[in-house]
């Protein structure tokens, strides 16, 4: 008897998984070794030249020595000798090493840095367990558009937890995602202050929607439907999508919700609401009237209250400020752009923002 054919596509689609998780092992194995080897040259080249004994001359001797000798090996040229310096140079600072252990000990696999007294077996248990977890594709990324330690931080923690492929990777470089999630984390209501760092940014950057400049709030949410995979990655791999255009009945009324999430580290709905035009204080009213219901009807017993975020096309942040010192519900207030930001300006918009709070807090 013909076994169906549906049996047999399960049993065809199992193949498929056992070739994928195998090939995504050796993969990930390849990966790790090519990054400890990376680091091991960096380790010769960088002491070498620390100790006089090597110039630049005798590094474009080693690249054609190892080209002699190995023809068939790719990125052991003078640029990409210097490279894995560089790399070396960077993750053997003792700085990085004791911030990132601060932050991030959940990504370093025991036993802990911490427990470790020598500090070059405390580099080696770093590169080993934390930086082999990311494609070397990436690491030349962050080498050469990063400038300090913590967006150093911030990218490695952000490749490893959300599993960014080095397109994802890549973007979030370009789109300047360290500036704009810390950014994000500068205004905030009482009760969002005490959520994890690092879950909102300000502002979104929807560059892969082809948006015209202008453009209805129809125009922009049927757009970030349509676009939900990249949508998703700009907000973070955490949320869920739960739906647009969500309906709410309160009284004898129904109520639409522009677009709801469900964010599984934080437990509860995400409701972004979608403004084309600058944030008024009036937008507030019909957030706090949305997440309340969310709350009421929506919301399980065991999940935590509901979060808005309302994204406008730009937002005077003295008014944002006075809008949230009294809003008791778990609200954001973001911008939105459909173009690539300029890092530099985010650069100084934050900088700008620090040292206002600082002042503050004197």
């Amino acid at each position: 008897m013909t076994k169906p054919i549906k049996n047999i596509n399960t049993d065809f689609e199992q193949v498929i998984l056992l070739i994928t998780d195998a090939r995504n092992r050796v993969y990930s194995k390849a990966n790790a070794e090519l990054v400890m080897l990376y680091f091991n040259i960096g380790k010769i080249v960088s002491e070498k030249v620390l100790a006089g004994n090597w110039g630049d001359g005798t590094v474009n001797d080693l690249a054609d020595y190892i080209t002699e000798n190995q023809p068939l090996l790719k990125g052991f040229n003078r640029r990409g000798l210097y490279r894995m310096k560089q790399f070396y140079e960077v993750y053997s600072d003792v700085k990085l090493l004791q911030l990132f252990n601060a932050e991030h000990k959940n990504l370093i696999v025991s036993p802990v840095m911490t427990q470790l007294q020598d500090t070059e077996e405390q580099v080696i248990k770093f590169v080993s367990t934390v930086l082999t977890q990311i494609p070397w594709s990436s690491h030349l990324h962050i080498l050469s558009k990063t400038k300090t330690i913590e967006e150093k931080i911030f990218y490695l923690h952000n490749s490893i937890k959300e599993r960014l492929s080095v397109r994802e990777f890549e973007r979030q470089l370009n789109s300047a995602t360290f500036e704009r999630t810390m950014l994000g984390n500068k205004f905030s209501t009482a009760i969002t202050s005490k959520l994890p760092a690092g879950i909102f940014k300000d502002p979104y950057v929807f560059e892969f929607l082809a948006l015209p400049e202008l453009h209805s709030e129809n125009d922009l949410q049927q757009a970030l439907i349509k676009n939900l995979q990249n949508f998703i990655l700009e907000m973070g791999k955490g949320f869920t999508y739960m739906g647009s255009e969500y309906r709410l009945q309160v009284g004898n009324k129904d109520y639409y919700t522009d677009l709801l999430f469900y964010h599984r580290d934080l437990q509860c709905m995400v409701l972004f609401e979608l403004k084309i035009e600058e944030f008024q204080p009036e937008f507030l009213g019909k957030l706090n009237f949305y997440l309340e219901a969310l709350d009421r009807d929506v919301k399980r017993p065991h999940e935590n209250p509901s979060i808005g975020v309302l994204l406008c096309k730009g937002k005077d942040e003295e008014v944002v400020e006075y809008a949230l010192s009294r809003n008791v519900s778990p609200a954001l207030i973001a911008d939105y752009e459909t173009k690539l930001i300029d890092k530099k300006l985010l650069a100084e918009k934050l900088n700008q923002l620090s040292e206002i709070f600082y002042k503050n807090e004197q």
